[in-house]
């Protein structure tokens, strides 16, 4: 079974079998490919070494996606799955990748919002929906996903002409949202039942692994070769009640090359995205990360986890000593740097800076409620007045220089920030307080002497 495939898709919301269902006329397609089509094996690839900007902070820093990656978004439902993978979408608009979103039983009414939410934020022409709705049936739902890989790999395996890749003609890059895979499995254990094949574990049968194994396996960075195209899956995979030990769940763990977990008490806490960075990971991403973001987020995930640890003592705060306490003032700056709405991307050069300055505690005596307007009003200074060291930063790792330059900007920006939005109270400087702190034996021994 093939569907039609083209350029001219772009833009359009077309149904499983390629067929437009937005009213907007035929579309004048130039190929077809097959909906199922074998993964490209070892010696066609190559690893994965060029990255995807979610433009999120905490993905980018933590959790980094590189292009040809498998990264799979999973979570209970009403968590922020579906903003994460619409807002990676939005911030390629002005890069080279193509994306496509394939909505899986969704309600018609949450399709044609999400295709508004894309025009509107100027993306749409390069993306490409392909909706099976919750009013279609089953086996519209099972195709809907393969349907989408299909016209990802005709980008991935042909040149912006249509003509097949290779050294001198390269393919494109592409990123697929699959939202969700837990619906397809659905449509597939009906269609299973209904045929009579023996059901299995959770009554899906018994090579449901298979359907979502060569679905995934197709997403890959080709080989200069074969025109080093890429195409980028982002599966969604919904959770009930956290349960990542269900069956779909951990079979697509298994498959996917590391998951963003999200965490509905994080998400009701405000804590959005509500990435639980402590068990979520990104398997192969970290070798198509930026050099300088390496650099300085190698202490993020560690200085999170010991803020968490600490975090259930903060009720005793008077019996803290100031080391515990500015550890967990630290981390709750560092939690609150990364807090991020809907649509406001951050470029990776402004994620480098908000990050070293989080790391070198420009941010631990400002007040929590201002630590966004601190972090967005520094990228805006940083690219006004000193757009030469912010372009500079993605060059490789930050030199000695570049991050004496960085602290002497961060600090001048910082003195104009507090004038203009002073701290509604004195914070204690639990830093300095710290190197100060005494044992009790110490202070005993020192009263005995006097």
């Amino acid at each position: 079974m093939d569907i039609p495939t083209g350029h001219a898709m772009l833009g359009r919301v077309v149904n499983p079998l390629g067929q437009p269902i937005d009213g907007l006329g035929p579309i004048p397609t130039t190929h077809r490919r097959p909906i199922e089509f074998k993964a490209p094996g070892i010696m066609e690839r190559q690893p994965v070494c060029e990255p995807v900007q979610t433009g999120l902070l905490a993905i980018d820093a933590m959790v980094p996606i590189g292009r040809g990656q498998r990264e799979l978004i999973i979570g209970d439902r009403k968590t922020g799955k579906t903003a994460i993978a619409i807002d990676a979408i939005v911030n390629q608009r002005d890069t080279d990748m193509l994306c496509i979103y394939v909505a899986i039983g969704q309600k018609t009414s949450t399709v044609a919002a999400i295709r508004e939410s894309l025009a509107q934020h100027g993306v749409l022409d390069k993306t490409v929906i392909v909706a099976a709705t919750a009013a279609d049936s089953a086996p519209m739902q099972y195709i809907a996903p393969m349907a989408g890989a299909a016209i990802g790999e005709y980008f991935m395996y042909n040149d912006q002409y249509g003509n097949p890749a290779d050294e001198t003609h390269p393919g494109g890059h592409v990123l697929v949202v699959y939202d969700d895979l837990s619906k397809q499995a659905v449509a597939y254990r009906q269609m299973s039942l209904t045929l009579h094949r023996p059901p299995g574990r959770e009554a899906y049968p018994g090579d449901i692994f298979y359907l979502h194994s060569r679905l995934l396996e197709r997403a890959c960075k080709l080989s200069d070769a074969n025109g080093a195209g890429s195409l980028t899956a982002l599966p969604i995979i919904e959770t009930q009640e956290g349960d990542v030990s269900a069956y779909i769940p951990t079979n697509v763990i298994s498959i996917t090359d590391g998951q963003i977990y999200l965490q509905s008490n994080l998400f009701f806490q405000g804590q959005r995205p509500a990435v639980d960075v402590g068990i979520s990971v990104s398997r192969v991403g970290g070798d198509a990360q930026v050099k300088a973001m390496k650099q300085v987020s190698g202490t993020l995930r560690l200085d999170l986890a010991s803020y968490r640890e600490k975090q259930a003592f903060s009720q005793f705060g008077s019996d803290l000593d100031a080391t515990t306490q500015y550890q967990l003032n630290h981390g709750a700056h560092m939690m609150e740097m990364l807090k991020q709405q809907r649509y406001s991307a951050l470029d990776v050069r402004d994620q480098i800076t908000a990050i070293f300055a989080a790391k070198e505690n420009f941010l631990d005596d400002i007040d929590l409620n201002h630590v966004n307007l601190f972090r967005d009003g520094l990228a805006k200074y940083m690219a006004e007045k000193h757009p030469a060291l912010r372009k500079s930063l993605t060059d490789g790792k930050l030199s000695d220089d570049q991050q004496a330059r960085l602290k002497t900007h961060i600090a001048s920006f910082k003195r104009e920030f507090l004038l203009e939005h002073p701290n509604k109270k004195q914070q204690i400087d639990v830093a300095h307080a710290a190197e100060q702190t005494t044992s009790p034996d110490q202070s005993e021994a020192e009263k005995g002497q006097e």
